[in-house]
């Protein structure tokens, strides 16, 4: 049944979801989809440490071992689990956290690593799948802010990343704000005023309508709807603005460029964005591994326990899915260069917030760190279930549509972590 087609009765979630992207084509939403899509007030912070993080060195250490390194290990708030001595703060939250050790995931090369990591390994290889990001854009929208429902604070440069979405289509890419700033000629001259601002932008949408008439609806559809959210993040510029925040602020998330980007992630988060994702590099450490981690991860450790601990305050990690990782973690040998490289056999990753057991960890790896536990540990594809799941998804039942081609939202052979969602 199309969702343009009035329903007898009700609508399975499955017509709901969908409708969220195909709603604009059939005029005016059905009401129970509107009331359905405004109860899901969920949000995701995803924070990304390009180039693998070492476990060793953070959630899983190995302590007084022949690959263990040598930093020493804390107790947590967890009874009986130990972080790296270069996680402090996070240690006092650990009971916040839902700790997965035990990643097996299959590539150790960045190219075939982030791709398949962040589109979540669907078993349908024959299309390609959209980033994590851009799947949360498509199912929950925008939401009540008007917002871009996925933005991306990163180091280096911007701008509008439609290759994300993959098959969703170009308008459910990212917005890239490099080294968290918005993006160049961000402000409206004082020159122009309200009412020249607005025929100006009629006339952009008369061509964009004439444009598009005789042709498919993505190949317009990216553009304009880059112009709208720039018009509405021009009214917040604001969210970019970390110098007039507390003295305290800057300090407990560090005066560091990761510190820096996070609370600029607090904002837009407090302004109701969806998805915003959080990108550290420099975590390849093939060489010099242990000064690098030494330098690395006090910074995200600041960083990161701070605005967990700013979304409990604020009563909004209910709400929040917050999850930190990387495409793979470290060798447990320590190569000639006095680095690790790269491990996508034994891993850790760590989530909190919503839908999720506070607390737990799940897993382990032997008394080296070389292998997972038995049976089997985790790949990305069980990870995506369980993130669908705990955004209230059922990613088992529910399927993506490309076109008319029904696809899985997941990885079909695996399942969410259960032992982890609540």
């Amino acid at each position: 049944m199309s969702l343009c087609t009035p329903a007898e009765h009700s609508f399975s979630r499955r017509q709901i979801l969908g409708a969220m992207g195909s709603g604009a084509a059939c005029g005016l939403m059905h009401p129970a989809i509107a009331n359905e899509i405004a109860k899901n007030n969920k949000q995701v912070l995803f924070v990304w440490l390009d180039g693998g993080m070492s476990q060793f060195e953070s959630w899983d250490p190995k302590p007084n071992t022949r690959f263990g390194g040598p930093f020493r290990t804390i107790p947590t708030a967890l009874p009986g689990v130990h972080f790296c001595e270069l996680m402090p703060r996070m240690a006092k939250l650990a009971d916040k956290l839902s700790i997965v050790r035990n990643m097996h995931t299959q590539d150790n090369s960045h190219s075939a690593g982030v791709p398949r990591i962040l589109r979540g390994d669907p078993a349908n290889r024959g299309v390609t799948y959209p980033y994590f990001g851009s799947a949360v854009s498509k199912l929950l929208g925008p939401g009540e802010s008007g917002l871009p429902p996925y933005v991306w604070i990163k180091p280096g440069s911007g701008g509008f990343k439609p290759e994300n979405a993959g098959f969703l289509g170009p308008k459910h890419g990212a917005i890239a704000f490099g080294d968290g700033k918005p993006p160049e000629n961000f402000s409206r001259p004082e020159t122009i005023s309200d009412e020249q601002d607005e025929l100006r932008n009629e006339l952009r949408r008369r061509f964009s309508d004439r444009f598009a008439k005789g042709r498919k609806p993505t190949a317009n559809e990216a553009q304009s709807y880059v112009y709208d959210m720039a018009r509405k993040l021009m009214s917040r510029a604001d969210l970019f603005d970390t110098t007039k925040l507390p003295e305290r602020d800057l300090d407990r998330y560090g005066r560091t460029e990761l510190g820096q980007h996070m609370l600029v992630a607090r904002n837009m988060l407090e302004a109701g964005v969806r998805f915003v994702q959080v990108t550290s590099y420099g975590w390849d450490t093939h060489g010099d591994h242990f000064n690098g981690s030494a330098s690395l991860i006090p910074k995200f450790d600041m960083a990161f326990a701070s605005i967990l601990e700013d979304l409990e305050e604020r009563g909004m990690l209910d709400n929040t899915l917050v999850i930190a990782m990387s495409e793979f973690g470290r060798t447990p040998r320590i190569n000639g260069h006095h680095g690790r490289d790269h491990y996508p056999e034994a891993w850790s990753m760590v989530m909190a917030g919503t839908g999720l057991v506070p607390g737990a960890v799940i897993g382990a790896t032997d008394a080296e760190g070389i292998y997972v536990d038995a049976p089997q540990g985790h790949d990305i594809g069980s990870v995506f279930h369980t993130w669908y799941h705990a955004l209230g998804i059922n990613s088992m039942k529910e399927e993506f549509y490309n076109a008319d081609q029904p696809l899985p939202m997941a990885h079909h052979e695996m399942e969410p972590i259960r032992e982890v969602l609540a």
